[in-house]
């Protein structure tokens, strides 16, 4: 009699696990102290620095908006698919995270400080009862144009590289190349017509037509095969690069380096080529104001 109420007894606990397992979970993980998530996956374009902004971390349970920024840019910076972290209960973390996802701004500025080919065409994140935080990522370039653009960068670099030139001047050869490579893509710009992919590497190296992101992202990929530190300034009509050299910060334009004439002229210009902060406006169109407490290496 005994083992028949023992086994009643466990029949009826296994039944009410299995019905309520999710909330049992639940319930368990609001108490439980969260896992000890390490993110160490990466790839060949995952950045070992850090910058002002933004900074590479280990610690997956934020709490703060700066602290969750950092585990977003850690995150891309791998070049994952998917990643899942953890926020403490009774902590800002999830309202911050919230915060930062529903801002697509602060998300794009972000994704200007990884490798092109780790940035993001899409990102989304969900979370759970367990405020366990999910990032999904649909990366800009797939493998096969990845591997193209990649191909076409080293025959060019053969082609205008050589072993006696300094970085200015490899830097200076590689402007050149997009520039008289590739045109402005005005149908795209002016009237939504995709016939290119512009807006990344592809266009201005394959296709010869660029917008901005295209050219930037084309001048970072031969920056990054020089080993130097870089990124892309942004606002809401623009974006160009900033690039680390001999121990300086300078901004690098191609988008207006390579100007549209009304005869269609191609013209190759250096105004926007290695200038600091005061050549910048100096020469500016109303195109290059930025926000120096978000791209900080400008700050001074």
């Amino acid at each position: 009699m005994k083992k028949f109420i023992v086994l009643i007894l466990f029949i009826c606990l296994f039944l009410i696990t299995y019905t309520y397992q999710d909330e049992i979970y639940n319930v368990y993980m609001s108490f439980a102290s969260k896992p000890n998530v390490t993110l160490k996956e990466k790839n060949d374009y995952t950045r070992s620095y850090s910058f002002k902004y933004v900074s590479l971390t280990d610690n997956f349970l934020p709490e703060t908006l700066e602290e969750v920024r950092n585990v977003y840019y850690t995150i891309l910076n791998s070049g994952v698919d998917e990643f899942s972290f953890y926020c403490k209960k009774d902590t800002t973390c999830l309202d911050n995270v919230k915060a930062l996802a529903n801002d697509q701004t602060s998300l794009s500025i972000i994704n200007n400080y990884v490798h092109p080919f780790n940035s993001f065409k899409r990102i989304t994140t969900n979370y759970d009862e367990t405020n366990k935080v999910t990032v999904s990522i649909e990366h800009n370039y797939n493998d096969n144009v990845r591997e193209i653009v990649l191909n076409k960068v080293k025959e060019i670099e053969t082609e205008i590289w050589n072993n006696s030139m300094t970085d200015r001047e490899k830097i200076k050869a590689a402007h050149d190349y997009i520039i008289n490579h590739s045109r402005y893509d005005k149908e795209r710009s002016d009237n939504g017509i995709i016939n290119y992919q512009s807006d990344i590497a592809y266009g201005p190296l394959l296709q010869g037509y660029s917008l901005c992101g295209g050219y930037t992202d084309a001048m970072e990929l031969f920056l990054e095969d020089l080993s130097i530190e870089s990124y892309k300034i942004s606002n809401d009509k623009h974006v160009w690069n900033g690039v680390f050299l001999d121990d300086t910060w300078y901004h690098l334009d191609l988008t207006w380096d390579d100007p549209i004439t009304s005869n269609n002229q191609d013209i190759l210009e250096y105004t926007y080529f290695l200038v600091g902060n005061e050549a910048l406006e100096k020469a500016d169109n109303n195109q290059h104001s930025f926000d120096k407490s978000i791209y900080l290496e400008f700050s001074n």
